[in-house]
């Protein structure tokens, strides 16, 4: 049979994205008209078909930026250490080593992971302790998902995981504007081997997202957590955020030294069904990157501004940041006497004796949310 591409063509079944065929055979494509989204089976799972360039709302998901370091240990406190834009959520639950490793599933097309090592334990977690990872996503990069209207789209998530601890861990929602969250559920079911994970958040009708540079969403990673946070029922549809609702069920990645949980490949998108991974060139993700953190790479130089040997120094930034950002100078010559920043840079003045009529210093600027 010959078809003519301009008049004539294959059909897909027709349904909606949640009743989809019940045992479809490989290569079925199917159109889900509730979510304006085409999908094939490869035989394992459905696949979207027609994905578009920044559809992914995570940032580094690959691990392929890490300018604060590749490895941190003696981590007790919230902070952010390795690979940009994941914080590492310890509320004084263990003690962890946070590492970007050269280790990921063979044949993803990855390269990296992020990792957490449990190197103290809290086998019998306090209330209110917590452990996890974070990443908090602009409001003005949602606005796709229609949140807060009747024409509200779906979250869906995936991501590759491995750790030496089997059980429950939590995927979390959370709409601070709101103050509406929604959890998943997903299980590592072979110890120490990557395993694929797809999770669908359903529609929100309630609580526009802002269209600004303030947090829209927070996608969390639950790797343990005390009753202040599971003591209640898991939710697992949108809803005012209760505290206890959040991670119920979760397994205990403290309770033991040298467990080990690594992710890599984290995507969240529109649509019920999840797309092949966007992987972008380096340079995106780092400018991207940049947008929240950038450092000095060598040491910035400047020349006195008077007789005096005062110096003014003015540094423009790569890519402009999410907001003015907090500027911390090390390694300067003579004293600092005060900076002044906004989105695209800063400036700073020192007043000292200077070695061959010059200052020096290094800088790094974050403008995390």
């Amino acid at each position: 049979m010959t078809i003519s591409a301009t008049t004539q063509g294959i059909k897909p079944g027709v349904c909606l994205s949640t009743a989809r065929p019940a045992v479809p055979f490989t290569g079925q494509v199917i159109y889900m008209t509730d979510v304006a989204q085409s999908a094939v089976w490869d035989g394992t799972q459905w696949v979207g078909l027609d994905p578009s360039r920044d559809r992914n709302v995570v940032i580094n998901g690959a691990m392929q930026v890490a300018q604060r370091g590749t490895s941190t240990a003696s981590i007790t406190t919230t902070t952010y250490n390795t690979a940009d834009r994941f914080q590492a959520l310890v509320g004084t639950m263990g003690t962890w080593t946070q590492s970007v490793e050269a280790d990921a599933p063979t044949g993803s097309g990855f390269r990296n992971s992020l990792k957490m090592l449990c190197t103290t334990a809290d086998a019998s977690p306090s209330a209110s302790d917590v452990v996890g990872l974070a990443q908090y996503i602009e409001g003005q990069n949602l606005q796709q998902f229609l949140k807060g209207t009747a024409s509200a789209k779906p979250f869906i998530l995936s991501f590759w995981v491995k750790s030496n601890v089997t059980g429950t861990y939590i995927a979390e929602l959370n709409d601070p504007t709101n103050s509406r969250s929604v959890s998943q559920s997903f299980s590592v079911s072979v110890s120490a081997t990557w395993e694929k994970k797809t999770i669908t958040f359903p529609a929100d009708t309630s609580g526009a997202l802002p269209n600004s540079n303030a947090n829209g969403i927070s996608l969390t990673f639950f790797l343990g957590a005390g009753s202040n946070f599971t003591s209640g029922t898991l939710a697992t549809t949108w809803a005012t955020q209760v505290t206890a609702n959040r991670a119920v069920g979760v397994t205990n990645l403290a309770s033991a030294t040298n467990n080990a949980w690594q992710i890599t490949g984290v995507q969240l998108e529109e649509g019920a069904v999840a797309t092949p991974f966007e992987f972008e060139n380096i340079g995106t993700t780092l400018a991207k990157c940049q947008r929240y953190f950038t450092k000095s790479d060598v040491v910035v130089r400047a020349v006195p501004r008077y007789a005096d040997g005062v110096t003014l120094s003015m540094v423009n930034f790569r890519v402009s940041m999410r907001a003015a950002p907090t500027v911390t100078i090390t390694n300067v010559t003579g004293t600092n006497n005060g900076d002044s920043q906004g989105t695209d840079g800063f400036k700073t003045y020192s007043s000292a004796a200077h070695t061959n009529n010059e200052s020096s210093f290094s800088y790094t600027a974050s403008a995390e949310l």
